[in-house]
C-alpha cells in the first residue's frame, strides 16, 4: 500500500492569474474570459412567473449587484463580491418591464382546477413554454430567462407519476425541471428555474445555504450560460478531448438503452452533448450496460467529428470516462474509432463501496489523498481542505476508484486530471466537487435526453442542460 497527496489544483482567472478557489480568484482577478470576446458587460434578463415571485428575484439581483456578506463563515461560506462592470464577474444585469411574462391568478387557478398532479404538470409545462415563446419573439435584447416558481407550485409538480410522454402507455416518473429544460431548448435561450424562496435570506420551508453562497452559485451559472468562462482548468494537456459516457432508458422504450455523452470538455473547459443510438438491453442480465461494438465505434466517431467542427483541429489525445467496466466488444469499438488519434485512455471511474480511510484526529483524510493497493487506485475528491481549515460537508467522505484503464497515460497523470475535472462544475462556485464534470454531467444530461422523442434532435450545447 502506498499513499500520496495531490495538492489542490490551480484554476485560471482573468489575465492568466491563478488560484485554487473560485471565491477568491474571481474577486481578485475577475473571471477567466474577462477582456475577451466571450465576456458580456451587460446581461439582459427575462422573467416568467407570478408577479410577487418575480419581484423577489429582482430584489435578489439588486442585492447581488451590491455584494452579499457571508453569515455562515464557520461552514466555509465566503462573501459574494457583487456584479457590476467594476467588480466581481465584471458584468451588470439589465432588467426591463418588456421582458416580463406574468403567470396570472386566473391562469394559475385554471391549472389548479385540473386537480390531478399529472394534469398540473403538463399544463404548467405548456403555460411556461407559451410565455417563453412570447419573450423570445420580442424585439428586445434577451440573454437569459429566469423561470420563477413559488414554493406551493414547485411542491405540486416537482415529480409526478404520469403516462409515458413518448408512447402514451404505461406509467413513468417525470421530473419537472428536466422536462422543462427539454421543452425550452428549441428557443436557444439559457434558462434558470428558481424557486422564489431561494432568493430570501431565510425560509421556514427550506434548510438552505446562506444567501451569499446561493448568490455565488446562481451568478456563476448565469455567467457561463451567457457565454462567459468563470474560470479555466490548469494542468490539462492541450488538444485533449475528455468524454464522459453514461446510459439511460428512453421514455416509451423500457427494453432499450441509449448512451448520454458529456463530450469535448477540453483544456479550455468547453463542453458539448451527444445522444447515442438506442440498443436493446435486458436489465435481468445483472451487469452494468455497455455499448455494442458498432455503436461504440459510431459514438466516438461522432465525438471526434464534433470536436473538429468546434475547435477546427483534431484532438491529439482522447480520454473516455465511464462508471462501468469496458466490456471487450465495447472496448474494441472505441479503439477502432480512435485508431488515428495519437494517444487515448479508456478509464472506468467507480465508487469505492464500503472502503474508507481514517486519519488520526477529528478530521477525515485530506482532499487529494491517493491510496494505491496493487492495481487499485483510490482518490479522495472530498475530504479535509487545508486552505479552508475544515471539511465542508457533513457526510463521511468516500473516494473514487479507478477500476479499469486501457491506454497510454500514467496513473499519476490520470489522477491529476480527474482531480482538476472535479473543479469544473459551473453550477456552483465550490472549491471542491465529488465527481469529474465529464461523468457528473453525462448522468444529468441523460435524465433530460430521455424527454426527447426519437425524431427530435437535442441541442448539442451544454449550457441548455444546466
Amino acid at each position: 500500500m502506498t499513499l500520496q497527496w495531490l495538492e489542490e489544483p490551480q484554476l485560471s482567472f482573468g489575465n492568466g492569474q491563478t488560484h485554487t478557489n473560485p471565491k477568491i480568484g474571481i474577486p481578485l482577478f475577475g473571471p477567466k474570459s474577462l477582456n475577451t470576446s466571450r465576456h458580456k458587460s451587460q446581461v439582459h434578463i427575462g422573467f416568467v412567473g407570478e408577479s410577487d415571485a418575480i419581484e423577489k428575484v429582482k430584489r435578489f439581483l439588486v442585492e447581488c449587484s451590491k455584494g452579499i456578506l457571508a453569515v455562515d463563515i464557520e461552514n466555509g461560506s465566503q462573501s459574494f463580491p457583487g456584479i457590476s462592470t467594476e467588480q466581481g464577474f465584471g458584468f451588470e444585469t439589465v432588467l426591463s418591464d418588456s421582458l416580463v411574462q406574468k403567470i396570472t391568478s386566473s391562469e394559475k387557478e385554471g391549472i389548479k382546477r385540473g386537480k390531478s398532479a399529472e394534469f398540473q404538470f403538463s399544463a404548467t409545462l405548456d403555460l411556461i413554454e407559451e410565455k417563453v415563446s412570447i419573450l423570445c419573439e420580442q424585439d428586445h435584447p434577451l440573454d437569459y430567462i429566469f423561470i420563477v416558481l413559488t414554493e406551493s407550485v414547485y411542491n405540486d409538480i416537482r415529480v409526478v407519476k404520469t403516462f409515458d410522454p413518448i408512447s402514451g402507455k404505461g406509467r413513468v416518473t417525470r421530473n419537472f425541471r428536466r422536462a422543462l429544460k427539454a421543452r425550452l431548448m428549441k428557443y436557444n435561450k439559457p434558462t434558470q428555474i428558481i424557486r422564489d424562496s431561494t432568493t430570501e435570506h431565510t425560509s421556514d420551508e427550506r434548510d438552505m445555504q446562506d444567501l451569499a453562497t446561493r448568490a455565488w452559485n446562481i451568478i456563476t451559472g448565469m455567467y457561463f450560460k451567457v457565454g462567459g468562462l468563470p474560470w479555466g482548468p490548469t494542468g490539462l494537456e492541450p488538444a485533449t478531448c475528455f468524454v464522459g459516457v453514461s446510459f439511460f432508458h428512453p421514455f416509451g422504450e423500457p427494453s432499450y438503452m441509449r448512451a448520454s455523452i458529456a463530450q469535448a470538455f477540453n483544456e479550455h473547459g468547453d463542453g458539448l452533448v451527444l445522444r447515442g443510438q438506442k440498443f436493446k438491453w435486458d436489465d435481468e442480465i445483472g451487469k452494468s450496460p455497455h455499448l455494442p461494438q458498432t455503436l461504440a465505434n459510431q459514438l466516438v466517431t461522432e465525438v471526434l467529428h464534433r470536436y473538429q467542427m468546434e475547435l477546427k483541429q483534431k484532438p491529439r489525445r482522447v480520454v473516455i470516462y465511464k462508471s462501468s467496466r469496458f466490456e471487450p466488444a465495447e472496448r474494441d469499438g472505441f479503439k477502432n474509432a480512435l485508431i488515428e488519434v495519437p494517444e487515448y485512455d479508456l478509464v472506468t471511474v467507480g465508487t469505492s463501496g464500503n472502503f474508507r480511510l481514517f486519519r488520526s484526529g477529528e478530521y477525515p483524510p485530506l482532499r487529494g489523498t491517493v491510496m494505491n493497493i496493487g492495481k487499485n487506485y483510490f482518490l479522495y475528491t472530498t475530504g479535509y481542505i487545508p486552505e479552508l481549515k475544515k471539511y465542508p460537508h457533513g457526510h463521511v467522505p468516500a473516494p473514487l476508484r479507478i477500476v479499469d484503464h486501457y491506454g497510454d497515460t500514467s496513473k499519476n497523470q490520470l489522477l491529476q486530471e480527474l482531480f482538476v475535472l472535479t473543479k469544473m462544475n459551473w453550477n456552483t462556485a465550490n472549491v471542491d466537487g465529488a465527481f469529474p464534470i465529464t461523468l457528473q454531467f453525462a448522468r444529468l444530461v441523460g435524465e433530460i435526453l430521455k424527454e426527447f422523442p426519437e425524431d427530435e434532435i437535442p441541442n448539442p450545447k451544454y449550457i441548455y442542460y444546466m
